[in-house]
């Protein structure tokens, strides 16, 4: 891991996709804690990578198989808690 997640939660949303969809939450949490911040442009991988060594928020953006849904993954800038989310639930 490149940083800690501090208290994991997702929305009820997320978790009904990801459960509909096949996708285990802890494999999302998995890529982005290792620094896989999925389908995001270069830029935003770029500062998310700055994130990581400051105190700033990481945001990752995963599409599900079905590949017309998305999942968000947020860990907060002072690393105390990580949350999965839809995008219109941001």
């Amino acid at each position: 891991m490149k940083f800690p997640l501090g208290r994991v939660v997702a929305t009820p949303g997320a978790m009904a996709l990801l459960e509909k969809q096949g996708v285990h939450p802890g494999t999302l949490l998995e890529r982005h804690a290792t620094g896989d911040w999925g389908d995001l442009g270069k830029e935003d991988k770029c500062l998310n990578d700055l994130a990581v060594t400051s105190e700033n928020r990481i945001l990752s953006m995963y599409h599900v198989p079905d590949q017309h849904h998305r999942v968000y993954v947020i860990t907060e800038w002072d690393r105390s808690s990580t949350c999965i989310l839809l995008p219109q639930e941001y």
